[in-house]
């Protein structure tokens, strides 16, 4: 974490560090993949819009303690403030809420895993049409057989019956799978051609701000609030604090403003061989063969997608 806070202070690329650079996209599949573990962990504590509302809420507190270090100042442009706002709203408002929400709603976590999983191709969609990127043919064919892969991963994982798919659940639960699917897509872009020129803490910090009203305005008209103030509950929301909305999201965002959107976009395929992964090593989760075919597709295509063009 020190490491990626002292590279904040030079946005570019160019500036950092070639090994750090390197090492940027498997530490953030790494932090991302846990998101998924912990949130699960923390879920019974505190319902969805509640607990996002306390994490962002708790994640501005943690960055201005750190802006007068980085020097992080407002821009002079406030458009880049409702660019930064209308970033958070759909990365972390319309995104996570809606993972959140869904799956509190019943949705199962492959389901929800399938359609996020689209995110990849949607985002070189829209990074075709609004940053005018060239996405070269091998680019494409690396997207579609990580997307494949994927599937094949999340088949034997989750057991998927496509039978009884859609049971157990309304169909708003699938809205907001698709929701999210197009926050974090469009988000991202968003952040690409319009989010340039503003100390990205800064900008992190207004997207907080966006994403914190977001979830309260939820959570005081559909929810509770109750939570659960217990251990566990404070190990989760430590974790996503400091490692998911600090750590995890200063590397997309850097990613994002440094390289192609196709291109980053890929290394979302790596997030659920990761988690399976993880539990393998930690809770023995066998791997079977088509778990395994589908991980070496997941490898074969976001190199493809990684490819930059000539």
């Amino acid at each position: 974490m020190a490491a990626l806070l002292l590279s904040v202070k030079s946005i570019s690329m160019p500036n950092l560090s070639p090994r750090f650079v390197a090492f940027m996209p498997w530490l953030f599949v790494w932090i991302w993949s846990t998101g998924f573990l912990v949130a699960k962990f923390g879920q019974p504590y505190a319902e969805p819009f509640t607990l996002l509302a306390i994490r962002f809420a708790t994640a501005m507190l943690v960055l201005l303690l750190i802006m007068p270090v980085f020097k992080a100042t407002w821009p002079q442009d406030k458009r880049l403030l409702a660019h930064s706002m209308l970033v958070g709203l759909l990365i972390h408002g319309v995104y996570l809420g809606g993972v959140f929400q869904a799956i509190a709603m019943g949705v199962t976590a492959g389901l929800s895993a399938m359609v996020i999983g689209l995110q990849p191709l949607l985002m070189a969609v829209i990074a075709g049409w609004m940053l005018k990127e060239r996405i070269t043919l091998f680019q494409w064919l690396g997207l579609v057989i990580g997307l494949v892969g994927l599937y094949m991963v999340l088949a034997e994982r989750f057991a998927i019956d496509t039978s009884s798919l859609f049971d157990g659940f309304s169909v708003w639960a699938v809205v907001w799978c698709f929701a999210a699917l197009l926050g974090i897509a469009l988000g991202s872009i968003y952040q690409k051609k319009y989010c340039q020129g503003i100390h990205l803490i800064t900008s992190i910090w207004w997207q907080y701000l966006a994403a914190t009203l977001f979830c309260l305005l939820l959570a005081l008209g559909f929810e509770t609030r109750t939570v659960a103030w217990e251990l566990p509950f404070y190990l989760s929301l430590t974790w996503q604090v400091l490692a998911l909305s600090i750590g995890a999201i200063l590397l997309l965002m850097m990613m994002i403003n440094a390289g192609e959107a196709a291109r980053v976009a890929s290394l979302f395929y790596l997030v659920p061989p990761a988690v399976a992964i993880q539990a393998w090593l930690w809770f023995d989760e066998q791997l079977g063969w088509l778990a395994m075919m589908g991980l070496v597709l997941i490898a074969g295509g976001v190199a493809l997608a990684r490819l930059k063009p000539a």
